[in-house]
């Protein structure tokens, strides 16, 4: 039924138990013969470490889309298993605005992510087999390719391999990555079809030869044999939310390291199968629409037609200085204070020429009063606030918001001729690098760390200096403090070292003391999830 609801024949199914669905190559490459639908994008403000509700207000959207009599398509990424027992928990909604089944998707899904980790980790075995035959003239102190694995493992951020009486190869040190931090994952999700996906593996690069010449996946020949592995991977998933609503859910670079947005391939399956495509870019605007404007607009020539930024009480208070444990009624002050983080983040949306509303993702512990509040201050900077129950309401608390996103995309007739890029390719690496830092963050400037002016200037003679670049940064502040919490200024932003992923397309600039592959909190999630006597999975949120 929910197939059918989305124009999409039973033929163009591969069925994963009864729920769950990908859909067909060939049904994928006809698509393009259809009208495409606007595409809107829900971001967020700088949330709070539990974050703000941005994928139930996307679910919430696209529910309520569909109940005012707007055909919507959702398109979300598959959640990483590191929050899921980690800190925040899965990422399929919550409340009435979720997508299902929850457990299944949160978890293990249709194993796109278990691929994704099998083909990184097949490069990195044939690299450790070229490097123990002496074959393509590796340097082992030159190899950059690390490991990856889906589990917030800190211990694993450095490690030694090839220990032993010579038999393993040569003893050297790597380490491990988290799988969404995979360049793997990244250039599945920008990738056209499953073609470019094997032309953007060989591009990627490993390491370097003894005479300092810079190796690919393909000179190692990985390249075809890590495609075997994702040809299914590379297919969209199609699931529903509670209300029927199709969602396409598809991938998962995390958004504070790699660019945060779902495939190319089911955003526009999902324009082609709606009037409407809802789609979010994870974290704050300052990193997931950043991004997701900067780097995927610009490979896949999308451009959004509506922008929806997703506010909560209790971090617009947080950033006005009230720690998350002390939140009362009575902080007014710290309301206003924090709504500078708000603004700011609108303001940055609309430097890229998109319309811009803001979601209230309302919170039972709320008062009236602080909504209106909010509301409020919204219009004094010129931009409509709507208070949304969707948690609670399902499609009915998010109406309001959807007729008028609806209206402005609508009016919106031509996305491409006001949709603006922050820079030009043309740019020097250095200064995309800064003015991201500068526009986006409101740096005074940056500061690179020895030898990474060097680095830039090496990836830009060997050809790549017009990539974008893919910032990596705390999620929390602009800034890389995370204690450094509302609209800051006068800092500087440290760049401690940047990555070329040439397969995926773009330069990686790590930003003070941001890891890719995080650890788990003092008290993880996976405590608190088990199964029940029954079999049923509790704890998982």
């Amino acid at each position: 039924m929910i197939a059918e609801r989305a124009g999409i024949p039973a033929t163009a199914l591969e069925p994963y138990g009864h729920h769950i669905a990908k859909l067909s190559a060939a049904f994928l490459a006809d698509l393009g013969s259809r009208p495409a639908g606007k595409l809107i994008l829900v971001t967020a403000i700088s949330p709070t470490p539990a974050g703000e509700g941005k994928t139930t207000t996307t679910i919430g959207l696209g529910d309520a889309l569909n109940s005012i009599g707007r055909r919507a398509v959702i398109a979300l990424r598959e959640p990483s298993l590191g929050p899921v027992f980690g800190r925040k928990g899965g990422a399929t909604g919550g409340g009435q605005a979720q997508v299902l089944p929850m457990e299944a998707i949160n978890l293990h899904f249709t194993g796109d992510f278990h691929a994704i980790t099998a083909a990184h980790n097949l490069c990195a075995a044939l690299i450790d087999n070229a490097l123990y035959w002496g074959s393509a003239d590796l340097d082992a102190r030159g190899v950059t390719w690390r490991r990856v694995t889906d589990t917030n493992d800190r211990a694993l951020r450095r490690i030694a391999v090839g220990l032993g009486d010579g038999a393993n190869g040569p003893a050297r040190e790597t380490g491990f990555d988290i799988t969404v931090a995979s360049e793997v994952m990244a250039a599945l999700c920008l990738a056209d079809d499953v073609h470019d996906l094997e032309a953007r593996l060989a591009r990627m690069r490993i390491g370097r030869t003894r005479g300092k010449v810079p190796v690919t996946a393909g000179d190692i020949d990985a390249a075809a044999a890590m495609t075997v592995l994702l040809k299914d991977a590379i297919r969209p998933n199609l699931v529903q939310t509670i209300a029927g609503t199709p969602a396409l859910i598809h991938g998962g670079p995390f958004a504070n390291i790699a660019h945060g947005c779902n495939s190319v391939i089911a955003t526009r399956a999902a324009l082609r199968l709606g009037d409407f495509a809802v789609t979010e870019a994870g974290f704050g605007a300052d990193l997931g629409a950043e991004k997701f404007f900067d780097i995927k607009c610009r490979s896949a020539g999308l451009a959004p037609a509506a922008v929806v930024v997703v506010a909560t009480v209790r971090a617009l208070k947080m950033h006005g200085g009230i720690a998350l444990g002390d939140l009362r009624e009575e902080h007014v002050a710290a309301l206003d204070a924090g709504f500078a983080n708000l603004a700011r983040h609108v303001e940055n949306v609309r430097r890229f020429g998109a319309p811009v509303t803001v979601a209230i993702n309302a919170f039972t512990t709320d008062t009236p009063a602080e909504h209106a509040q909010v509301i409020a201050r919204c219009r004094d900077i010129g931009v409509e606030a709507f208070l949304c129950r969707h948690w609670a309401d399902g499609a009915a608390g998010a109406a309001e918001l959807a007729r008028h996103v609806a209206a402005i995309a609508d009016a919106n007739t031509d996305p491409h001729a006001a949709f603006r890029l922050l820079y030009p390719d043309a740019l020097p690496l250095a200064d995309k690098i800064r003015t991201v830092a500068q526009a986006i963050y409101r740096a005074d400037d940056v500061v690179f760390a020895p030898g990474v002016a060097a680095e830039l200037a090496r990836f830009t003679e060997a050809g790549f200096g017009a990539l974008p670049v893919c910032m990596a940064k705390t999620p929390y502040s602009f800034s890389a403090d995370e204690k450094l919490l509302g609209a800051p200024t006068g800092f500087t932003l440290p760049i401690s070292s940047v990555r070329l992923s040439a397969g995926a397309g773009f330069v990686v600039a790590l930003c003070g003391g941001i890891n890719t592959m995080p650890g788990l909190p003092r008290v993880p999630a996976s405590q608190h999830i088990r199964l029940g006597i029954d079999g049923e999975i509790e704890g998982l949120s």
